[in-house]
């Protein structure tokens, strides 16, 4: 070489160039690692984060489970008319109306009120969003049951096929669209065709009140079309990583954007990186982590993977924006954990996480169920705006 020392934990970053870009690939790093001025290269020694954000993954995915027979047990009480042992229904279930918690947050912003039908959604739906701002879309591969289910699918298919998938940009791209644009129909209806007063007759309605019931029977009668679709994303799933999540997920899309606004991002500092192209292979997102100073994209779902691989102390770490100074990554697991917790409990504690709705009230709403429906399409949304406004002006002329 050039006579410049190298010690042990150079050399013991060496066979990764080696194995990641081949044997002239590493020659060419070794080259750069001896002769040109760089900080000594120190082995990154640091414990990964991927078994402890395994454990929370499944616990969070068994709390799922645990809430899903809670209200499988509420369903055999409604089916029974009462007759079976009752059991409460589990306020939990409605963090799986995304659409009714997103119309109920919105609903406190307009008014300051949290609607009474499903509040627990309110609080979860808001604490998602709070973990995207803090933590980038750190839900998606922290907490959310889905998200761990096609990670866990994703695997699979790393098996099968020895490496990620990958769809070429002229496919990725356009595809990666469309959970915006299902995001931006919901805006759209929501934000621009539907006023406060119709906002509130929407929660107000029977079909929202009964749609946590409507979703169960959606999966318990689940029709042969459904069935069919459900089949293929989960075929999709082996075969291209995260295939729901990053082409048809609204909810990701949404957090992709709020993560934006996160200050917290991960960082690679060009001294001391010897260019291994790790750190890039691990990002299960295809984020080309290795040309870039900052990671900022709304498909960075701080999993910590490429941190956790990166063979260099101190070359990729979470970093606040403006700042220099590391985050522990126990932090970010932590962060995540406490912030979900810390206002879902707000919500318990404060008496806004159990419905106001009877017994009595839900059996009466599980008799007329099938006969519930709601407004499909622009049309249907604007209508339905029109009547609300109608049926409050009549109302408001009926009190006077």
């Amino acid at each position: 070489m050039t006579g410049e020392k190298v010690d042990k934990n150079q050399i013991d970053v060496i066979p990764a160039c080696l194995e990641s870009k081949g044997a002239d690939s590493g020659l060419v790093a070794l080259a750069r690692m001896t002769n040109i001025k760089k900080k000594k290269i120190i082995k990154n020694k640091e414990k990964g984060i991927q078994k402890v954000r395994f454990i929370v993954q499944s616990l969070f995915a068994l709390l799922c489970i645990w809430i899903g027979i809670e209200f499988y047990q509420f369903i055999q009480y409604l089916e029974t008319n009462g007759a079976a042992a009752f059991s409460s229904r589990p306020p939990g279930v409605d963090g799986f109306l995304p659409i009714s918690s997103f119309m109920s947050f919105y609903l406190f912003l307009m008014t300051g009120e949290i609607h009474s039908a499903h509040p627990a959604g309110f609080f979860i739906f808001f604490a998602i969003v709070l973990v995207s701002i803090a933590f980038g879309k750190a839900f998606c591969n922290w907490l959310c049951p889905v998200g761990f289910l096609s990670e866990l699918i994703g695997d699979f298919g790393k098996k099968i096929f020895k490496k990620d998938l990958k769809l070429p940009k002229v496919l990725d791209y356009p595809l990666r669209s469309l959970k915006y644009l299902l995001l931006g129909f919901l805006f759209y209806s929501v934000f621009f065709l539907m006023s406060t007063t119709a906002l509130q007759a929407f929660l107000d309605s029977p079909y929202n009140l009964v749609s946590d019931v409507k979703m169960y029977y959606f999966f318990a009668e689940i029709s042969r079309f459904s069935l069919i679709v459900i089949g293929i994303l989960f075929l999709l799933s082996i075969v291209i990583r995260g295939f729901w999540c990053r082409f048809l997920c609204p909810y990701g899309a949404l957090l992709g954007i709020t993560s934006l606004l996160s200050p917290n991002k991960i960082k690679r500092n060009p001294v001391s990186c010897i260019d291994c192209g790790l750190c890039n292979k691990a990002c299960p997102s295809f984020i080309k982590v290795d040309k870039i100073k900052t990671v900022i994209s709304d498909e960075c779902t701080s999993c910590l993977n490429c941190v956790d691989t990166c063979p260099v102390a101190d070359t990729l770490q979470l970093e606040t924006i403006g700042m220099k100074k590391k985050i522990s990554k126990k932090l970010v697991a932590i962060g995540v954990v406490s912030i979900f917790i810390l206002v879902t409990g707000y919500g318990m504690i404060t008496g806004n996480w159990q419905n106001n709705i009877s017994n009595e009230e839900y059996l009466k709403l599980y008799e007329n169920m099938d006969s519930f429906g709601h407004p499909t399409g622009t049309e249907a949304v604007k209508k339905f705006n029109e009547d609300a406004l109608k049926n409050n002006s009549e109302t408001e002329i009926e009190k006077k």
